[in-house]
């Protein structure tokens, strides 16, 4: 295989190689996979159906489990397919999707997190502008202009990626088509390119993971002044789930793409993957509807 366009597949790494662990891998993916296609749709027909949460801070959820459900769709189902066929292809453009998806709802679901830290900042740190703020208008705004550069980002990634000629092979060291594990098979020094790409997505990253840290900082600060410890409470309660979502997000995609190369092995690599691509999305509905008077009013009186 001199270079990419004479690839016409890829093969992923398999979870198991005894039929038994393939079916049990395919029975864990499927009930992982249907709670987060469950949780999530629940999240946002309880959103779009009841007028009461039509706000901003709903708003964005709403946007962050349509990710959540693009985001594990684009890998959960079609390593379990290949579990349930016994095998481990994927096609050339099948793979370039994935990587494509992947590359746009994982940035994009970082940005909606980053404006909803500031939704909250405006709510507690300025609430008598918030209305003027965060209108419905520049909600849309900033909604739209995360969904912009996630696309951009990702047609920016992809072209790069899959422009450099492949020559080690084609067996992908990861249960679904992952960026770094595509440029290991590169046979030139164009990956440097590609490097180039990260280290500025990285600088975006870093940015907006400062901008998060910062507002929080503002938040707790005015909080603590609250007098009345029920205030108190209530603006913990409004913050705590989403902190705790961003804070899932980012401490698996950084052990995931930061940890030293010696740490690195096909088992650890798996694990890492599951975690940062297949958790997140199915716990976020949890975390976000556990302590929410509003969002479990609205589901209950959609479940009846």
């Amino acid at each position: 295989m001199s270079n990419s366009s004479s690839l016409n597949k890829f093969l992923l790494l398999a979870f198991a190689d005894t039929r038994e662990l393939q079916l049990l891998h395919f029975s864990l993916f499927l009930g992982i996979y249907l709670a987060a296609l469950l949780a999530n749709s629940l999240i946002i027909t309880a959103i779009a159906c009841d007028h009461r949460l039509h706000t901003p801070m709903y708003f964005f959820l709403l946007n962050l489990s349509l990710l959540d459900l693009g985001s594990i769709s684009t890998t959960v189902p079609k390593s379990m397919a290949n579990s349930l066929s016994n095998s481990r292809a994927i096609s050339y453009w099948g793979c370039a999707a994935q990587v494509f998806l992947f590359v746009f709802f994982l940035p994009t679901e970082y940005s909606v997190l980053t404006v909803m830290a500031y939704d909250r900042y405006v709510a507690i740190c300025k609430p008598l502008h918030y209305g003027t703020i965060m209108s419905s208008r520049a909600c849309v705004k900033m909604a739209a202009a995360a969904w912009a550069s996630g696309l951009l980002y990702a047609l920016l990634h992809t072209a790069n990626t899959f422009s450099i000629p492949l020559c080690q092979g084609n067996v992908v060291e990861q249960f679904f088509c992952e960026i770094p594990q595509i440029l290991k098979l590169s046979c030139s020094d164009t990956y440097l390119r590609e490097l180039g790409v990260v280290v500025i997505s990285a600088c975006l990253g870093f940015g907006c993971f400062v901008f998060i840290v910062l507002s929080y900082v503002q938040i707790f600060t005015v909080v603590l002044r609250i007098p009345s410890e029920q205030g108190r409470h209530k603006a913990f309660s409004m913050c705590l789930p989403h902190l705790a979502v961003v804070s899932l997000f980012i401490s698996t995609v950084m052990f995931a793409y930061l940890k030293p190369p010696s740490l690195s092995s096909a088992v650890l690599d798996l694990v890492v993957a599951v975690l940062y691509a297949v958790v997140p999305p199915t716990v976020n509905p949890l975390i976000y509807s556990m302590r929410n008077k509003e969002l479990k009013d609205a589901l209950k009186k959609l479940v009846q």
